[in-house]
Parts: structure tokens; C-alpha cells; sequence
């Protein structure tokens, strides 16, 4: 995950990978992230910087992924590295943790470009959720 100095520092090793995860996203995605955290730009940057000492506070990160529509493999991975610098704290999720949810899977076709195929399936979450939500309040 980049130096050794962030391989021997687990905070380091976690705010990069979401620096570059949070990178792979499409722009406004830090203004959106600090929109539904409730504060601003530079408190994201501050999360996201591996050379800062702010850690990312645990409630945060189930919003997170939401925000950034993490793959589970992502969470996954994330979920190690923020464990390990802060193995005391207890996070857990509710969605990456049912067992009951159902699942539609959705098969996409192969696209040239990574990032057109990424904008593809961040715009199927994102219409996903917003129709969930709706389906929701209708009650």
C-alpha cells in the first residue's frame, strides 16, 4: 500500500487506500461526502490524508461507503486496514453484515473505458437507492 512508512503506520495504510478509493470516484465526490457528514471539504482532506494524524471517526464510515458506493470487496478490504489501526473500536454495518438481504444481480456489459463502466454502476446505486427510498416514504 505505497511506503514503508505507511505500512508501519495502519492509520497511514487506511487513509490511503481511501484517498485512492475516494480518487476513483467522480468529482464533487469530496463535497458530497462532507455534505452528508455535516462538515466541510477539508475535514474529508484531513481523513483522507495518510501524512495527518485525524483519524476517521467510526460513525463515519457506514455513510462512507454509502456516499461512495464502495463494492463489498472494497469495504472488505477497508474494514481490515481501519481494524487494525483502531482495534478497539467497535464497528459494525448493517448492510456488509445481513445475511437476509435479497439480492438482484445485474449484469453489465464490457465497457472500454474503466471509468465509463464505473459511472455506469455508481449511477445503478445511486438510482437503487433513490428508488428504495421512495418505495419507502410511500408507505
Amino acid at each position: 500500500m505505497g511506503t514503508s512508512k505507511q505500512t508501519n503506520n495502519p492509520v497511514a495504510a487506511y487513509k490511503s487506500m481511501l484517498r485512492e478509493l475516494i480518487n476513483q470516484r467522480p468529482s464533487g465526490t469530496r463535497l458530497r461526502i462532507a455534505k452528508a457528514l455535516g462538515t466541510h471539504k477539508s475535514f474529508v482532506s484531513q481523513i483522507t490524508n495518510p501524512s495527518l494524524r485525524v483519524p476517521l471517526p467510526g460513525q463515519h464510515i457506514d455513510t462512507l461507503f454509502k456516499i461512495c458506493h464502495f463494492s463489498p470487496t472494497e469495504q472488505r478490504d477497508f474494514m481490515v486496514l481501519y481494524k487494525k489501526a483502531h482495534p478497539d473500536q467497535d464497528v459494525s454495518f448493517k448492510d456488509m453484515e445481513r445475511e437476509d438481504q435479497d439480492v438482484i444481480r445485474i449484469v453489465i456489459p464490457p465497457f472500454e473505458d474503466p471509468r465509463k463502466r464505473k459511472e455506469v454502476e455508481e449511477m445503478i446505486l445511486e438510482f437503487s437507492a433513490r428508488l428504495f427510498a421512495l418505495a419507502k416514504n410511500s408507505k
